[in-house]
């Protein structure tokens, strides 16, 4: 049996065959053989390959798992490249007005701007967590491909827990939490490939050093309605025995929709995790306003950005207004803007607020073999644990660098087939 990533996956590929006319079993023959591979590098190295080879229906989605990939190797502006197509949802009302109008070339705000609303920007992590004080669920998303999404959610863990919040779900999880609370740290093992990300496994080891219960509720295996059994598990694992419970869950796309549409016929899993739990959840939307690569000339989201400029990701307060903006209030409650990324090596937004330190690598640890995974574990964590960070170099010579937080790491250079090209023990001041 696949793991229950490549089974939704799987049943990915069974839906784009019914629009193409090669059999279904040629794409069942290419997802095992991606599945089949030894790491990320190697599945990097399979879809493209294969990519050429497909039906373009088929390409799109393939793109899909190469910019997750990618992502999980560190390379986070080469995963929102990988995968351009605009899936962000558009406003459903009219954007307030910021204070100082920007110039956009291309791009006419009068289209979808109300001039008799005006918003401030506010950093996000501050305004959601007092929206936050006396509800009992939190919901926040993330577009899996695109680990800038979980930035936010490291800011909001430390916040949400000193308001009573006491349990933490999460989709990419499928290992128990008590087993994980006891390690401290989640392993490859723990989860899906997107847990491989490293930012992923830093919201792990955070909720676990921050006492949360930690909470796995995917389905592992094939559900005919997912929505319906995420939120049936969330409700017996975390509500029906214990009723007064704070959940902060992070799930993805429109999951957290309290209100049908974005998922076609589905009722979303908030939808039918309130029906089951009588408590109202607080949707935090992420997807709609974040950068894509390349970003379209006339995309609401370059007005956006140039509008409220931030470093950190932030949210708009109404003037006069008590609730934080949604764009789309009828599924979420709040909408957060993320900026677009800085920095000439990697992200800037990897420095997680200063808390990280830049540590530089090169092709040189690479002893001659392209291409190849660099990667720094704790010095205190098993060889097996979610790496700290990574990055993957494609050709040399090149240069990048690793974002650690202080203390002592294994830094470990590997190649496509997973082999060890050399170990050396670190410490970031």
């Amino acid at each position: 049996m696949f793991p229950r990533w490549h089974v939704h996956h799987v049943l990915g590929l069974v839906l784009l065959a019914l629009a193409s006319s090669a059999p279904a079993q040629s794409r069942l023959s290419f997802f095992r053989h991606y599945a089949a591979q030894p790491g990320a590098l190697a599945r990097r190295q399979f879809l493209l390959a294969e990519m050429p080879r497909l039906a373009p229906v088929e390409q799109v989605f393939a793109r899909q798992l190469l910019a997750s990939t990618d992502a999980e190797l560190g390379r986070y502006r080469q995963a929102l490249e990988d995968f351009p197509f605009d899936q962000r949802e558009l406003p459903t009302i009219a954007l307030p007005m910021p204070r100082t109008l920007p110039t956009v070339e291309r791009i006419d705000y009068r289209d979808f701007v109300d001039p008799r609303r005006v918003a401030d920007a506010l950093p996000a992590a501050p305004a959601i967590a007092q929206a936050a004080t006396g509800r009992r669920l939190v919901l926040i998303n993330e577009a899996h491909h695109d680990a800038h999404t979980r930035e936010l959610v490291l800011q909001l863990l430390p916040r949400l827990r000193a308001l009573g919040f006491d349990h933490f779900a999460a989709e990419a999880l499928t290992e128990d939490g008590k087993t994980l609370a006891q390690r401290g740290y989640p392993l490859v093992s723990s989860g899906t490939e997107y847990l491989h990300e490293p930012l992923y496994g830093e919201i792990v080891r955070e909720a676990i050093r921050l006492g949360y219960t930690l909470v796995p509720y995917d389905p592992t295996d094939p559900a005919p309605d997912r929505d319906l059994a995420q939120a049936e598990n969330l409700y017996q694992r975390v509500f029906a025995h214990n009723p007064s419970a704070r959940l902060f869950a992070l799930v993805g796309y429109a999951h957290l929709d309290k209100a049908p549409g974005e998922l076609g016929p589905v009722t979303p899993m908030a939808m039918r995790l309130k029906a089951l739990t009588g408590i109202e959840p607080l949707s935090i939307d992420q997807t709609m306003f974040r950068e894509i690569r390349p970003e379209p000339p006339h995309s609401i989201y370059r007005w956006v950005a140039a509008a409220w400029p931030s470093h950190t990701p932030v949210v708009l307060q109404v003037q006069g207004e008590d609730a934080l903006w949604s764009a789309d209030p009828k599924r979420h409650d709040i909408s957060v803007i993320l900026p677009p990324a800085y920095g000439r090596k990697r992200p800037d937004w990897l420095t997680l607020g200063g808390t990280r330190h830049a540590y530089p690598i090169t092709t040189a640890l690479c002893a001659n073999h392209l291409p190849c995974l660099v990667e720094a574990r704790h010095a205190d964590e098993s060889a097996d644990a979610v790496a700290a960070d990574r990055y993957a170099f494609f050709q040399a010579p090149a240069n990048s660098r690793l974002y650690l937080h202080p203390g002592g790491y294994q830094l470990r250079a590997s190649d496509a087939a997973g082999r060890t090209l050399g170990t050396w023990s670190i410490n970031v001041k």
